[in-house]
């Protein structure tokens, strides 16, 4: 029986490499977003930890000067927090980006397996024909020409 032999397997290996780069910067992409996650969550806290400063010094004294200076202070950590959330809703855009580039790989090299799959069927069908013709062609020999006569 002749050899296998799948005349698509460079388009196989090409697609698994573009499949396994997919993958790679839907990870990167996944560690992008939940970096981005923990600066927002940061800086919320930090929000948070200045807004009960300020609320503890009011109780204390109030200084017009400490107020229009934590005033400032809190705008920034809030300006700071709106960006953090923006790079989180970019990331979120980037990590579906490359999940919908990851399934497109992915199918492209299941694609191509159902097709290596089917010829490697067509060839072992074919295999196993030419082995029965051989086997049949084997048993005609063998009978006389004008059959066994009983």
């Amino acid at each position: 029986m002749k050899k296998f032999h799948f005349s698509l397997r460079p388009v196989a290996v090409l697609r698994s490499h573009r499949e396994l780069s997919a993958r790679e910067a839907l990870a990167s992409a996944i560690l992008a977003c939940a970096q981005a996650e923990e600066r927002r969550g940061a800086a919320r806290a930090r929000i948070e930890e200045l807004a009960l400063a300020i609320c503890g010094g009011r109780r204390e004294r109030f200084s017009v000067r400490d107020e229009a200076a934590f005033g400032q202070i809190y705008r920034r950590e809030c300006a700071a927090e709106a960006e953090a959330g923006r790079q989180v809703a970019a990331a979120r855009a980037a990590v579906e980006q490359r999940r919908e580039a990851y399934i497109e790989a992915s199918r492209q090299v299941k694609m191509v397996s159902r097709l290596e799959e089917r010829a490697r069927n067509v060839h072992r069908m074919a295999g196993l024909r030419s082995e029965q013709a051989t086997l049949d062609e084997i048993a005609s020999r063998r009978v006389p020409p004008g059959g066994f006569s009983s």
